[in-house]
């Protein structure tokens, strides 16, 4: 299939590795001009090495100097047509003592930097008639996960701002959209199986395969498939999904 989405020019957040980084490389297959944003753009520029089409950026989503400067800097050539917002997971925790500066700093950087950043760069896709908004959240927004309360309760508030958004620029061609990922195979993964391994007394190899039982297709995703559902997202074929929140997790959520 035709995407139709060659030459369109995109920004994926938190490209250096995992869920960004595969979602870059699919879009990059796609023909899309890609900007490439974390932290650490020597790891996209080792990953992109010989890639046409993508230029890495250095920037830090809890920096919002850094984001006004990066919205500046693709607003001077025009804006993007896609706008990929992707934040690492924040660090794992019960609700019931995590400390009111943990909430705000993390809100910050998950939530309030990604509304302002899509708020800039919204004016020349609404004035294109053209424009995708794909944020990655969580399958926590539906099912809460245990001792991820950060997560849980920010990408809902997440959830809350995209369908609004939704509903408000639908009419000028573009959609709004949130994909929730299960248990994808990413050292974000990883370090999260380390962490209830440690927290439970249980070794890693006994957390993965108690997560994989409680996983229909039996097996954690790969993040080329995640990348694939927000391509699609992204694509002209697309036009009439928005508002929506699409599940990539194997089947894991219990929710109708």
């Amino acid at each position: 299939m035709d995407l139709g989405i060659k030459g369109r020019r995109a920004l994926v957040m938190g490209a250096s590795r995992g869920l960004g980084r595969a979602i870059a490389e699919g879009l990059l297959a796609e023909g899309v001009a890609v900007t490439a944003v974390a932290r650490d753009a020597a790891a996209i520029e080792t990953w992109g090495s010989g890639r046409t089409g993508l230029t890495a950026v250095s920037a830090d989503l809890s920096d919002i100097a850094a984001i006004d400067a990066l919205a500046d800097r693709l607003l001077a050539d025009g804006g993007v047509d896609i706008l990929v917002n992707n934040s690492g997971g924040p660090p794992p925790g019960p609700a019931a003592t995590m400390a009111r500066a943990d909430w705000l700093r993390q809100f910050e950087t998950m939530a309030a930097n990604l509304f302002h950043l899509s708020g800039r760069l919204l004016p020349p896709m609404r004035e294109r008639g053209w424009g995708r908004i794909v944020t990655v959240a969580s399958s926590g927004v539906e099912q809460p996960i245990p001792n991820l309360a950060l997560s849980n309760g920010i990408r809902a508030a997440v959830l809350g701002w995209s369908k609004t958004l939704a509903a408000e620029v639908a009419g000028d061609g573009v959609t709004v959209n949130v994909v929730l990922p299960g248990r994808i195979e990413t050292t974000r993964l990883a370090e999260l199986d380390a962490a209830n391994a440690a927290r439970s007394g249980s070794s890693v190899e006994a957390v993965q395969k108690a997560s994989i039982a409680a996983i229909p297709a039996g097996r954690y995703g790969r993040p080329e498939e995640f990348a694939a559902a927000v391509v699609f997202l992204a694509s002209t074929q697309a036009s009439y999904v928005t508002g929506t929140k699409l599940r990539v997790d194997g089947g894991a959520t219990r929710a109708v």
